[in-house]
């Protein structure tokens, strides 16, 4: 039988369920590959490992299906003295909309030990209309560690014909080598992204872009190469002798993919993790 809400006076207010999650893995050398030192997980957040020959590699599961207003995530890494540790994910991360005034929050801090290798490869993160998420990335790292991060955004389904008209977006990513800040990168999107994007002097209407940054000693040799791979709607500076930032814009995540994947080849000397094939 047909009932009026308006009649529910003095009802309690039932709060949205939201997911939780928080991941912690360490990696340490030992004899001839790298094996793990410590493991934590709970909530939604799960890591799996791979076999691999050399590199600890860990995959990193969101069990909730993506993340909303008001969900909060947390990721730590440390590779230990002349470890090397390589993390990705399962599938690329979605963020859906958001009740007004919640936001989701992802927390990801990587630690690199001197002489360690730490190669942080996400898939990509795909914005939905009404998404709000508050991202930070913060690398803590020795002048001799090795670090290659990745992280892409894709505003909307292209394939699907989704528009963002309205997201809150902050993302930072911050580098500390030997605990002097070298790279403080800031992206803040709110409101009409997709008319923001289409500035010219802001992405020229792309839908997708990625950043990647490459930090070890004498980094700045890549700058050329890379720059000869690249698309038009791509650059890479050296920031300094150690240091290399690379933006990418692209129509779609399909296109992105296709310039992002050699990068990231050519900069590990490896294949890409294999959920990057799937």
């Amino acid at each position: 039988m047909p009932y009026d809400r308006s009649e529910m006076t003095g009802a309690p207010t039932i709060a949205a369920q939201r997911a939780r999650g928080r991941a912690r893995l360490g990696a340490k050398a030992r004899a001839d590959r790298t094996a793990i030192a410590d493991l934590h997980m709970s909530g939604s957040s799960k890591l799996l490992f791979p076999r691999a020959k050399d590199a600890l590699q860990a995959v990193y599961l969101n069990s909730s299906g993506g993340v909303t207003g008001g969900d909060a995530f947390e990721i730590e890494a440390r590779a230990q003295e002349n470890a090397h540790l390589v993390m990705t994910t399962q599938a690329a991360e979605r963020i859906y909309r958001a009740l007004p005034g919640e936001t989701g929050r992802v927390d990801t801090r990587l630690t690199l030990e001197p002489g360690a290798r730490l190669d942080w490869l996400p898939q990509e993160t795909i914005l939905f209309e009404g998404a709000a998420l508050d991202r930070r990335l913060s690398v803590g790292m020795a002048r001799d560690a090795r670090l290659i991060a990745c992280e892409a955004l894709i505003f909307g389904r292209h394939a699907m014909g989704e528009v963002l008209h309205d997201l809150r977006l902050c993302d930072r990513i911050d580098v500390r080598v030997d605990g002097r800040l070298v790279l403080a990168d800031r992206l803040r999107l709110d409101g009409d992204a997709a008319a923001t994007l289409a500035q010219a002097h802001v992405a020229g209407g792309a839908g997708a872009m990625a950043t990647v940054v490459h930090a070890a000693p004498g980094a700045a040799a890549m700058r050329d190469p890379l720059r000869a791979m690249l698309p038009e709607t791509a650059g890479v500076s050296a920031i300094s002798e150690d240091l290399l930032l690379m933006r990418l814009v692209s129509v779609d995540g399909f296109a992105l993919r296709g310039h992002l994947a050699p990068v990231l080849r050519r900069l590990s000397g490896a294949d890409l993790p294999r959920p990057w094939m799937i």
